[in-house]
């Protein structure tokens, strides 16, 4: 092999190691939710960086397989060339053939190391820490192309691991599993921040949200007697006027005790800019119903799932606490206890996320 093609896949051999250690940075160090953003806002490269994120095990075995594969190519290829070029320099300055070959070895070695360090290694880590969702989305389609082409032999070599790891006992985890528990999630919280890998105020955010998620919204509640309501025949301008009055920008139609929805001062002025004949009732949105004793967390879940900044809250009737079908739907019945309030995602999430 000439000097000029050696240099070449030694080049590309750099360039495919950095590939792959970017890539597998990437999967770990992106943050899942702008990438889930991304996507439904119709990114191909997002969505791919999500796929290989759900299948995490066989992505990053992956990386490994390419970073093998291309220091192996490193190693058969540029230190025998580098090697090989020197020697003959070495041997005509005076030094013997084998103190020549040993030398040349020797820094082949160091300099094929290095590069492999610095270019392929050291580089594309930090280029990835700094820009993790850039470069998660940068190279999504190349590396899920590659490894959907070595998915079987991936999966073999998985599937061999796994049976290594299962005869020393230990058990594998499926993808997508979730082992932590409250008390492992607060421990590695507490390691992290003592170990100066999160900031204090971020410790103080998980710390919080931890504390707090399993708690009740009892605390949170807004009485029933401190709503505000609009008749569910009000006008547009009624609602407008009302929202301005009690400085909201959504206010339950109807009585608690009754069917209700929510409605937004913003439908209301849409409503009235068309001269549209509508009523209250006819703008609003269901309500997602609660237990009071439903967690802080289910909570949250439940008005997220309904896209609803608001929930009714209603006495225990002795079933357990959780988030329940909109309030005064078809199949909703009166055996649910009292309405006793209402409950809003903006107080859970500042309860999740602001520290006390």
């Amino acid at each position: 092999m000439n000097l000029s093609t050696g240099l070449i896949l030694t080049l590309l051999l750099l360039v495919g190691n950095g590939f792959f250690v970017a890539a597998e940075f990437a999967l770990v160090a992106a943050r899942r939710h702008r990438l889930e953003k991304a996507a439904a806002g119709g990114s191909r490269a997002a969505a791919a960086a999500l796929a290989g994120i759900k299948e995490l095990s066989l992505m990053l075995a992956g990386a490994q397989l390419g970073i093998t594969l291309c220091s192996l190519g490193l190693g058969v290829v540029s230190e025998p060339l580098i090697a090989g070029t020197l020697s003959p320099l070495f041997h005509t300055i005076g030094l013997p053939g084998a103190a020549a070959h040993t030398v040349a070895f020797v820094i082949a070695l160091a300099l094929v190391t290095f590069l492999h360090m610095v270019l392929g290694e050291m580089a594309p880590k930090s280029w990835t820490i700094a820009h993790p969702e850039r470069s998660a989305t940068f190279l999504a389609l190349p590396f899920r192309g590659f490894t959907l082409l070595a998915r079987p032999l991936i999966s073999a070599l998985n599937g061999m691991t796994n049976g290594l790891l299962r005869l020393i006992k230990v058990r594998p985890r499926k993808e997508g599993a979730n082992p932590r528990t409250p008390a492992q999630l607060q421990h590695l919280v507490e390691e992290s921040r003592r170990l100066g890998l999160i900031e204090a105020d971020d410790h103080a955010v998980l710390t919080q949200a931890l504390q707090a998620s399993n708690a009740p919204i009892t605390s949170l509640i807004t009485p029933a007697e401190q709503v505000v309501t609009v008749p569910t025949y009000a006008t547009p301008q009624q609602v407008i006027d009302a929202c301005l009055h009690a400085q909201r920008s959504r206010l339950i139609a109807g009585p608690l005790t009754g069917p209700a929805g929510v409605v937004h001062v913003r439908d209301a002025y849409l409503a009235r800019r068309r001269g549209a004949t509508v009523t209250a009732a006819q703008l609003a949105h269901p309500l997602p119903a609660l237990a009071h004793d439903t967690s802080i967390f289910q909570a949250v879940s439940c008005l997220r799932a309904a896209h609803s900044q608001l929930a009714l809250v209603h006495a225990a009737d002795g079933t357990p606490a959780q988030p329940t079908r909109p309030f005064g739907s078809a199949d909703d019945s009166s055996a649910r206890g009292a309405v006793v309030g209402i409950v809003s995602l903006d107080d859970l999430l500042t309860t999740l996320l602001v520290p006390a």
